[in-house]
C-alpha cells in the first residue's frame, strides 16, 4: 500500500491584541482573546506522508532531522488526528520556512497550521477550516489563526474545564484596509524562553498577571471596533498598548524578551510619531519589533529602524491570505 500524501502552505500571523496565558486545564485553551493579522510574508510549507511501512513518525525541519520536543509536538498533533480518523499509520513530515524558527516571529503559527492542513489533506478528510483550526490550536494557539487570511480572531477558552472545540475565524479580509507591517528582525537565533514556558512563568510569578487578564479583553474589544471602523490611529495605539501590557506582566515575572535593539527600536517608533509619522509598535514573545504603518510611511519606518545596532534586517508585509493546499513537490 502506497503512502497517502498531502501538503500545505501557511503564513505567519502577528497578534495585535495579545494571547498571553493559558486556561488552567488541559487542551491548550488561551486565557485571553486575540486578534491577529495574517501576513503575506513569513511562509511555511509542509508535506505529510502517512506510510504503513514507517515504524514511527519522523520530522525534518529546514533540512534537519528533529528529535525530542520538536518531534513530540508534531506526533502529538498527528496522534489526535489518528484518533479522530481511525488511521494507525505513522507519517513522514517535511517542513521548511523562509524565516527562523523559535525566534519570536510566530513560526509555530505557520508551522502547525501548515502541518494540520497537510495532514488532513493527506488522509482525505472532508474537514472545514474551523475544524482544522481547532486541531492546530491544541498544539499552538496562534496556529489556529494562521488557517485564515486577513484579520483573524481567536476567543479565550471557557473559564470552566472543557474539551469543546475552539477555532479562530476571519473577521476582515486582507483587502479591508491598506496597512503595512514593517518587521525589524533583532537577531536570527532562537529566543531564550519559549512562549509556553514564558506564559507559565508569568502566570505563576507576575504580580501583574491578574491585571493583564482583566485588561486584555478590553484591549481586544477596542481593536475589533477600530478595525471595523478602519481607524488606523486608534487601532495602532491599541495594538501597541496591548503589546506593552503583555510584556510588562512578563517582565515582572523575570521573563525578558527585550534586547538592546528592541529598546532602541521602540524609541525610534516613538520618535517617528513625534515627527508626525503615524507608526505603532507591537511585539510577540521575542526581541523583534513589528511596526504598523501606512504604505506611504513604510520607507521612513525602514530608514529609522535599519541603522539600529542589532537589527539584522527588515521585512515588509501586508495582510495576506490563509493556509492552502499545495503540490507536495513544492516542499522539495
Amino acid at each position: 500500500m502506497s503512502a497517502r500524501v498531502g501538503a500545505a502552505l501557511a503564513h505567519s500571523n502577528i497578534a495585535m491584541s495579545k494571547y498571553w496565558g493559558k486556561r488552567p486545564y488541559p487542551g491548550n485553551y488561551p486565557a485571553t482573546p486575540s486578534l491577529s493579522m495574517t501576513v503575506d510574508a513569513l511562509t511555511t510549507r509542509t508535506r505529510v506522508a502517512f506510510d504503513p511501512g514507517l515504524p514511527r513518525d519522523t520530522f525534518e525541519l529546514g533540512g534537519q532531522k528533529q528529535t525530542g520536543t520538536a518531534l513530540a509536538r508534531v506526533s502529538d498533533l498527528l496522534d489526535r488526528l489518528r484518533a479522530e480518523s481511525g488511521t494507525l499509520e505513522f507519517a513522514e513530515v517535511v517542513s521548511k520556512s523562509d524565516f527562523p524558527a523559535s525566534a519570536g516571529l510566530a513560526s509555530s503559527a505557520s508551522g502547525f497550521a501548515a502541518l494540520a492542513l497537510a495532514a488532513v489533506r493527506a488522509l482525505g478528510l472532508d474537514w472545514d477550516l474551523g475544524r482544522v483550526s481547532d486541531l492546530a490550536r491544541r498544539s499552538s494557539a496562534s496556529a489556529a489563526r494562521s488557517l485564515f487570511g486577513g484579520f483573524v480572531e481567536l476567543p479565550a477558552g471557557p473559564t470552566e474545564a472543557t474539551t469543546a472545540p475552539l477555532a479562530a475565524s476571519a473577521i476582515a479580509p486582507p483587502g479591508h484596509v491598506d496597512w503595512k507591517l514593517v518587521v525589524a528582525v533583532a537577531g536570527e537565533g532562537a529566543k531564550p524562553v519559549g512562549s509556553s514556558a514564558g506564559m507559565e512563568q508569568t502566570g505563576k510569578a507576575s504580580p501583574y498577571y491578574d491585571a493583564w487578564l482583566a485588561f486584555a479583553p478590553r484591549a481586544h474589544a477596542e481593536l475589533v471596533e477600530a478595525l471595523a471602523a478602519r481607524d488606523f490611529a486608534r487601532f495602532g495605539a491599541a495594538a501597541e498598548e496591548s503589546a506593552l501590557a503583555m510584556h510588562a506582566s512578563a517582565l515582572a515575572a523575570g521573563v525578558v524578551y527585550f534586547s538592546g535593539a528592541t529598546i532602541e527600536a521602540l524609541s525610534a517608533v516613538r520618535a517617528l510619531r513625534s515627527g508626525g509619522v503615524l507608526a505603532y509598535a507591537t511585539m510577540d514573545a521575542g526581541p523583534h519589533v513589528k511596526v504598523l504603518c501606512r504604505p506611504s510611511d513604510a520607507a521612513a519606518v525602514v530608514a529609522a529602524l535599519r541603522p539600529i545596532p542589532g537589527i539584522t534586517r527588515t521585512l515588509e508585509a501586508r495582510p495576506g491570505e490563509g493556509a492552502r493546499p499545495i503540490d507536495p513537490k513544492e516542499v522539495g
